[in-house]
């Protein structure tokens, strides 16, 4: 088939083995998969970045354990009867040759709270009645709209791949199909996929398309193909020019929303703006992008993201008087960063709540309060009895360890 046929697909893993970068998980959804019927939990959610393994790994547990695999597609089901109809038949009947099998729901997390109304609760039904191990993958589970599913369900962690590692995948694709490469131009491709494979993959079979050769050439072409422009770049033509026709188009062509553009520029404008008149004006204009963003979320007037990106350029750029000729290192915000971590953690500290007042019959916003800081005293004091308690609320080990920090 050559090149006609997509080299995620003919390069996909086999083994779990051959999945790079994810062997802790890797051996989790195994021991899962073969452990399924001793289990309190018939289900599991593995989560992670796109393009990590997760999917693949999925079926490389299946094929090592003799099993089939049934997938679907969060969108195939849309309410409780689609998804009684679709997964429930499923769940119940044997497979083909009277082999196992194992139900896999890719992309959970696209569900909708409003248009899928009643498919979390169907699902979950069947998780528990499910004569097979259901497994769902997702990029982020802790969604409040999953936290039935969450309290049901194994969580397995997948983390971002290091471009080591599909360096070494690439590496191992050019030289079975014989194209000739600098390694510095392969670990190009390797850093541009952001921690995604399979867009390393497809970039890799596309640049080299009709030819058995890795250019230079056509990694700048690419570049030059996508015309997207690096938020950096976007931020520097704001701050560095006063005339409001060149800033107005600077984040035309950045794949960012204007929610993290805003934080960018909150980031830069102090390094920039040196005069308190410059950044009172600068921020003045900040502010009001950030009142049209709310009003765009509480009354859908989504024609006033026009004046959000002419506030963010234009209006910053000409809240200076005039241009300031020293050298800037400009950076991302570290607000995002903490906002991420701070987001993490308090989604896992609500689903132990959630857990908890399951148990005990209250409101998580009550266990948040009063029981969670004893209960981390507890864990932390006595961790034998602390362990049996985890087991008696059905914890993850990482929620384990989260109570005993």
């Amino acid at each position: 088939m050559g090149d006609k046929e997509p080299w995620t697909r003919k390069y996909q893993p086999r083994k779990p083995e051959d999945i790079v970068g994810q062997d802790n998980p890797v051996r989790q959804v195994l021991g899962f998969a073969s452990d399924y019927r001793s289990q309190k939990k018939k289900s599991a959610i593995i989560y992670g970045p796109v393009g990590c393994g997760k999917t693949v790994s999925v079926y490389a547990a299946a094929d090592q354990l003799g099993l089939e695999v049934i997938e679907v597609n969060a969108s195939d089901f849309r309410n409780q009867e689609q998804i009684n109809s679709v997964v429930g038949a499923a769940s119940k009947q044997m497979s083909l040759f009277s082999k196992g099998k194992i139900i896999l729901i890719d992309e959970v997390d696209g569900l909708s709270g409003t248009k899928d109304r009643g498919a979390v609760p169907a699902l979950v039904k069947l998780m528990q009645e499910s004569s097979f191990p259901i497994i769902c993958t997702a990029v982020d589970p802790f969604d409040k709209k999953l936290s039935a599913l969450r309290k049901k369900a194994v969580m397995v962690e997948f983390s971002m791949p290091d471009y080591k590692d599909i360096y070494s995948v690439l590496k191992i694709i050019a030289d079975h199909e014989g194209i000739k490469y600098d390694e510095n131009d392969m670990k190009s491709i390797a850093r541009r996929a952001g921690g995604d494979i399979r867009a390393a993959v497809n970039d890799l079979q596309i640049l080299t398309s009709g030819k058995r050769e890795l250019l230079k050439e056509d990694l700048e072409s690419m570049s030059q193909r996508e015309q997207t422009e690096n938020i950096l770049n976007a931020v520097m033509k704001v701050l560095k020019t006063t005339d409001p026709n060149i800033a107005i188009q600077s984040f035309n062509n950045v794949q960012e929303d204007f929610d993290k553009v805003m934080l960018w520029m909150d980031e830069n404008i102090p390094k920039e703006y040196e005069k308190p008149a410059d950044l009172a004006r600068a921020y003045d204009y900040l502010s009001k992008a950030d009142v049209m963003s709310r009003r765009i979320r509480r009354w859908q007037h989504w024609r006033f993201i026009v004046y959000i990106n002419a506030y963010l350029s234009a209006g910053v750029a000409v809240s200076k008087d005039e241009k300031y000729s020293k050298f800037v290192k400009y950076g991302p915000t570290s607000r995002l960063l903490k906002i991420w971590m701070a987001n993490r953690k308090y989604q896992k500290r609500k689903a132990i709540a959630e857990k908890i007042a399951e148990k005990t019959h209250t409101s998580a916003y009550r266990v948040l309060q009063d029981t969670l800081p004893y209960m981390q005293a507890m864990f932390q004091k006595d961790i034998d009895y602390g362990t049996k308690l985890a087991d008696e609320l059905e914890l993850e080990k990482a929620e384990v360890e989260w109570l005993c920090k």
